[in-house]
């Protein structure tokens, strides 16, 4: 006991040897911790933020928004002429360039299709490509409803193409806004009994009855 505490406390804790040597206690802890953990007195940088893949790809058009601003489609003239039979895989088409191509421009993010019979599918721009929703997009949508349906089920087996509605359609904004809404933001799916090149058009009073 005859040992100042002060001593042992030295060799135990790592202060100052020396009884008149003191601890300098005004000193802010975070520099204790920093001596002592090796903790940077610097706060910590932030992570980078990254933005999501689709957000960071301009010129992309939500379909919401082509209706909000009445923005209006046209469809890629390549689509009349894939040769291409549903129940198949679209790396069956003879002509691969016709794959990538917008399936619309303005491009979109996605577009809603539909058959003449009501049945709905989507089209998305899947791996978030520059050129937004492609031909090859709209035939993946198509074969995943058909890929199990025999030739015998196909009546009408080839894409003939698709229809944008409203280009060909006279609306009554006022009467028919709801109608004209759903035809905006969708592209009727036109198929054929043979393939080959299909047109669309002729001026039309009142959107076509679905079949």
């Amino acid at each position: 006991m005859a040992e100042p505490l002060t001593r042992v406390d030295s060799a135990v804790q790592g202060l100052p040897e020396s009884p008149t040597e003191k601890l300098d206690i005004t000193k802010p802890l975070t520099r204790v911790d920093s001596a002592v953990q090796g903790l940077s007195e610097s706060p910590p940088k932030a992570k980078a933020s990254h933005r999501r893949a689709s957000s960071s790809i301009t010129g992309l058009l939500g379909i919401k928004e082509a209706w909000e601003s009445r923005t209006k489609l046209q469809v890629a003239p390549e689509t009349q002429k894939t040769g291409w039979k549903i129940n198949t895989s679209p790396s069956t088409v003879e002509d691969k360039e016709i794959l990538q191509k917008s399936l619309v421009t303005p491009i979109v993010k996605s577009i809603d299709l539909v058959t003449r019979s009501g049945l709905v599918m989507t089209a998305r721009n899947k791996f978030k490509k520059e050129n937004g929703v492609t031909i090859k997009d709209a035939l993946d949508a198509i074969h995943k409803i058909n890929k199990k349906r025999a030739d015998d089920e196909l009546d009408e087996p080839y894409l003939a193409g698709f229809e944008w509605v409203p280009e060909h359609t006279e609306y009554d904004e006022e009467k028919e806004k709801d109608e004209m809404e759903k035809d905006w933001q969708r592209l009727v799916i036109h198929l054929s009994a043979t393939p080959g090149v299909s047109n669309f058009g002729g001026k039309k009073k009142k959107k076509a009855a679905a079949e």
